[in-house]
């Protein structure tokens, strides 16, 4: 049996003993670690506010989502994580260094795999890694870049041109790239953007190697189902404000377990959220339209704290 512990430095789990029947852990939460802080952010474009006194803070180890639809602040955040902008007011830390403070020790801890396709395409998948990693004084540069194709299923398109490989391939070769440095933190732009679900399945089972492996990871998306199956935790940002921030489970569980759906006589999709089933079905029971009954998801969630859609 694999525990997985979300957030918990090495030194927080005292004991754990587990079986098919009996799982017991001793945990020191005051131990746990902060590998990401926003402590009252705001940042303008002009006369445009981007973000908006935004704090929150990301824990070690954590799978975390930024979501909301275009123009809640999802890139303005990244940015300033990033030591791509500055914020007017408010502090960010990376692992405790401030990012205003250390950019050049904040950068060494963190990686950016781009929504925008980056790479060489003239070169092979080979060239496009060493020339990264020469770049940035990677060791044993041979030795990693084989180790990290081989987890994404690349290692025979060494020699293969970038404008050769399949839009899924090229985003793994994305993320190949990214960790060769061994970052602390990973920030994902839109990860699976075009793909396949397939492909984008297989973009998933990476990112979840990658936090396996001990690394933070920072996701913007606009997929739901990506954002419930892949995060830890979610904060959910409309115009520059954090408006929710919990697990999946957690946020869909504040507005009610079940979704009725139906399109009145006017064209206009009516939803009513439930607590249970059983509420879900006797609502639909009076209602005379052909409708839907299903669980509700993260987009119910925004829908119902802000009105729109993502």
């Amino acid at each position: 049996m694999v525990v997985e512990f979300c957030g918990l430095s090495e030194r927080s789990i005292r004991t754990v003993k587990t079986n098919e029947r009996d799982l017991s852990i001793s945990l020191d939460l005051g131990l746990r670690q902060k590998m990401i802080e926003l402590l009252g952010i705001t940042k303008y474009y002009g006369n445009i506010k981007a973000l908006d006194n935004l704090s929150l803070h990301i824990d070690k180890g954590c799978i975390f989502g930024l979501l909301g639809p275009n123009g809640a602040g999802k890139t303005t955040t990244i940015k300033i994580l990033t030591a791509l902008t500055r914020q007017d007011s408010g502090t960010c830390l990376i692992d405790g260094y401030d990012i205003n403070e250390y950019p050049i020790l904040v950068k060494s801890k963190i990686a950016v795999v781009p929504q925008e396709n980056n790479l060489d395409r003239e070169l092979t998948v080979y060239d496009n890694l060493k020339i990264y990693g020469m770049l940035y004084g990677v060791k044993d540069l041979d030795k990693i870049i084989m180790n990290n194709l081989k987890k994404v299923g690349l290692e025979d398109k060494t020699n293969t041109l970038v404008t050769k490989l399949s839009g899924g391939m090229q985003r793994r070769l994305l993320l190949v790239r990214a960790l060769m440095r061994e970052p602390s933190i990973l920030f994902l732009d839109e990860p699976s953007i075009g793909l396949d679900p397939q492909i984008r399945r297989s973009i998933w089972d990476i990112i979840r190697l990658t936090r396996h492996e001990g690394r933070t990871v920072v996701i913007t998306t606009h997929y739901i189902e990506e954002a419930d199956a892949l995060c830890d935790k979610i904060a959910i940002l409309s115009k520059g404000r954090l408006i929710a921030l919990d697990t999946p489970e957690k946020l869909k569980a504040m507005i009610g377990k079940y979704v009725v759906e139906y399109v009145d006589k006017d064209g206009k999709i009516i939803r009513s959220i439930k607590n249970n089933k059983f509420e879900a079905e006797k609502y639909a029971n009076l209602q005379s339209a052909n409708l839907t009954i299903r669980e509700s998801n993260l987009e119910d969630v925004f829908i119902e704290l802000t009105g729109e859609r993502i």
